[in-house]
């Protein structure tokens, strides 16, 4: 078992699969499940540290479009939301979404709260397009100050 788990994990490390394996990990961890994509990218940069910038980019990419879905079920969760519309603590949250606009969705970054900030984004109907931008930017910020910090600490 664990000769074929070394040899699965070596197979995804390659640089062809390595960037995919990557995305879906990305995209993954964007939605409302708990699960982190810098441990991917950080071993895929380990083992193959000439692909810093693709990276970078195919992981914001994944996250953000997993950004993007947290939105559109936020768009969708009307009904859901309701029943919690009464407290003070949800209001005062909303309230602070509204004021801000899409650049609340620079913090979708952020562990725990991140995610679900993006669909009380899309519940909010906040404009879709700026929310994605702004998604982008705070995610690929976290990714070079995450992967810098990593390899930093641990070069080789």
């Amino acid at each position: 078992m664990q000769a074929w788990l070394d040899s699965l994990l070596g197979v995804l490390a390659l640089p062809q699969y390595g960037l995919s394996t990557l995305f879906i990990a990305a995209f993954v961890s964007a939605t409302l499940i708990p699960v982190g994509s810098e441990p991917a990218l950080f071993g895929l940069l380990h083992l193959n540290p000439e692909l810093f910038w693709p990276a970078i980019f195919v992981a914001t990419v994944g996250n953000t479009l997993g950004g993007a879905v947290d939105w559109w079920m936020g768009y969708g969760a009307h009904k859901v939301a309701d029943k919690y519309s009464h407290s003070k603590t949800h209001l005062r949250a909303l309230a602070w979404l509204e004021r801000l606009g899409p650049k609340a969705c620079l913090l979708s970054w952020l562990p725990i709260v991140g995610d679900p900030l993006c669909a009380v984004a899309g519940w909010l109907k906040l404009s879709f397009w700026p929310c994605v931008a702004y998604m982008a930017i705070g995610k690929f910020l976290r990714y070079v100050t995450m992967t810098v910090a990593l390899l930093y600490i641990w070069p080789n």
